[in-house]
C-alpha cells in the first residue's frame, strides 16, 4: 500500500478523533467541527458536497456522524479511509461513554452533576440552531425550497408526521420539480 494512502487514512482518523472528541451533542452539533476539519483545514470536501452529505447522513439509519465520516473517508482513501475516519469519529464516545456511565451511575444524584448537565444541554441547543442556521444559509436558495423547509417543519412540529416520510416526500418533490424544472430548461434551450 502506498505511503501517502496511509498517511491521508492517519490523518482521517486524527481529523474525525478530533471531531469526535471535541463536540458534544450528536451529528448537529458536530457540524461546525467537521466543516472545519473536512472543508477548511483539508479541503476533502466543499460547503455543497458537505449539506448533500450531511443531508444524506440524516437520511440513513445510524449515527450522523459515523454516516459522514464513511463517505468522506471513502472518498479520500476508499476502504481504509472509511474505516480509519468512523473509527476516529466513535472512539472517544465510547472511551468517554465508559467512563461516564461509570461515574454517573454513583454520582447522578449530586446537584453539581445536574446542574452541569443542564449546562451542557444548553450549550448544545446553541450549537445545533448555529449549524441548522449555516445549513438554512446555504439550502434555502428560493421560495420554494423555503416552503419545502416550512411545511416540512410544521408537518413535524405540530402533526407529528415521521420524518422518515418528510425526507422522502422532499426527495419525491426536489426530484420531480426541480429535476423537472431542469431538464424542461436545458430542452428549451
Amino acid at each position: 500500500m502506498e505511503k501517502n494512502k496511509l498517511k491521508l487514512a492517519l490523518d482521517l482518523y486524527v481529523s474525525f478523533f478530533k471531531v469526535g472528541l471535541l463536540t458534544f451533542g450528536g451529528g448537529y452539533a458536530m457540524l461546525p467541527m467537521l466543516e472545519r476539519e473536512c472543508l477548511d483545514k483539508h479541503g476533502w470536501t466543499t460547503r455543497q458536497e458537505m449539506l448533500d452529505i450531511f443531508a444524506l447522513a440524516q437520511c440513513i439509519p445510524g449515527i450522523i456522524a459515523a454516516n459522514v465520516a464513511v463517505y468522506i473517508g471513502k472518498k479520500q482513501a476508499g476502504v481504509l479511509g472509511a474505516l480509519c475516519a468512523v473509527l476516529g469519529v466513535i472512539t472517544p464516545s465510547i472511551v468517554l461513554i465508559s467512563l461516564l456511565t461509570a461515574l454517573l451511575l454513583n454520582f447522578a444524584d449530586l446537584p453539581v452533576v445536574r446542574h452541569a448537565l443542564a449546562g451542557i444541554r444548553v450549550a448544545v441547543t446553541a450549537l445545533i440552531f448555529a449549524s441548522v442556521y449555516k445549513m438554512a444559509k446555504g439550502a434555502l436558495k428560493d421560495v420554494w425550497t423555503v416552503l419545502i423547509t416550512v411545511v416540512s417543519f410544521l408537518l413535524v412540529a405540530l402533526f407529528g408526521t415521521s420524518p422518515v416520510a418528510i425526507v422522502l416526500a422532499a426527495a419525491l418533490i426536489g426530484f420531480l420539480f426541480f429535476g423537472g424544472l431542469k431538464s424542461r430548461k436545458e430542452g428549451d434551450a
